[in-house]
């Protein structure tokens, strides 16, 4: 007989139909939707109530950051014997859009509201001794942050024929941002059969390099609070270009140390040239 009305179930455990007490029910309702609001702005998070109020009434919102179970969650405020106590990290911010909160409307403002107001919002309503029926209503947040500037980076090989993957990334962004790739100039993009874009991660792959993929490429970063963007310079080198110019150093140096070894040949054989002979001259005693 579970999930019976009251008056039902009282009727077939005692034999006889009894009336539904007013204020036998306690029935919170919030929005069935997810909520947004964007940074800095003030946010109404609505609930309401049915339920006789009588001295034990007692109102509680509280909240749980996003991926936490519910028994994680920390209290705005309270409402107890006819006063109001916000507390917690929000207690400056929060209030309700009606106080006292006794006609039915338990409806939480916050303003100002941060990125780390994202989470889930439990409106609560106790009042004994009414506990029929679901006194407590959640509702998810979302607080829209537009991107943070990205930053840009490269990693791989940059000479002709090699690949190099550039990266893009935004620290803080709500919802998640978007990430496009272009390259800049009057240099043509890359040929799509070398460029391989993905728009969640923010990672451009470029393979096959040729000269024309040097340049300077700009990865923006979007959502529908704004956009922000960074740059970056892709230098691609010729590897047959090197080798040729490693190989004329190396010649000059050949020759360089070659016309060293005859100038320091020539050079000794000059000065024994100029070294006199040594003379005999007899015998002293005879």
């Amino acid at each position: 007989m579970a999930g019976l009305p009251g008056p039902f179930l009282c009727g077939a455990l005692l034999g006889f139909a009894c009336l539904n007490a007013p204020g036998l029910a306690v029935e919170v309702k919030v929005p069935a939707e997810p909520l947004s609001a964007p940074v800095g702005h003030t946010a109404e998070l609505t609930c309401s109530y049915s339920t006789s109020v009588g001295d034990n009434f007692a109102l509680e919102w509280s909240f749980v950051q996003p991926g936490k179970p519910i028994s994680e969650s920390h209290p705005i405020l309270y409402f107890t014997s006819g006063h109001l106590y916000p507390t917690g990290s929000k207690a400056e911010r929060a209030s309700l859009l009606q106080n006292p909160p006794t006609g039915g409307v338990a409806t939480l403002k916050l303003t100002k509201v941060r990125a780390s107001d994202t989470g889930t919002y439990l409106c609560q309503v106790n009042n004994p001794p009414d506990f029929y029926t679901n006194g407590l209503g959640l509702i998810n947040l979302t607080v829209l942050v537009p991107p943070s500037r990205p930053l840009c980076s490269q990693s791989g090989r940059t000479s002709v024929g090699g690949s190099v993957a550039l990266r893009c990334s935004s620290s803080e962004g709500a919802p998640k941002p978007v990430y496009n790739w272009v390259h800049l100039g009057s240099s043509p993009t890359p040929p799509p059969g070398s460029a391989v874009q993905d728009e969640v991660s923010g990672q451009l792959i470029l393979t096959n390099l040729s000269m024309s993929s040097s340049g300077t490429y700009r990865c923006v970063a979007t959502n529908q609070m704004g956009s922000a963007s960074c740059e970056l310079t892709l230098t691609v080198t010729d590897s047959s270009s090197g080798r040729v110019a490693g190989t004329l150093i190396g010649v000059l140096l050949g020759i360089l140390l070659l016309s060293v070894a005859v100038f320091c040949l020539l050079r000794f054989q000059k000065e024994r040239r100029k070294k006199p002979k040594e003379t005999y001259g007899g015998n002293d005693l005879r």
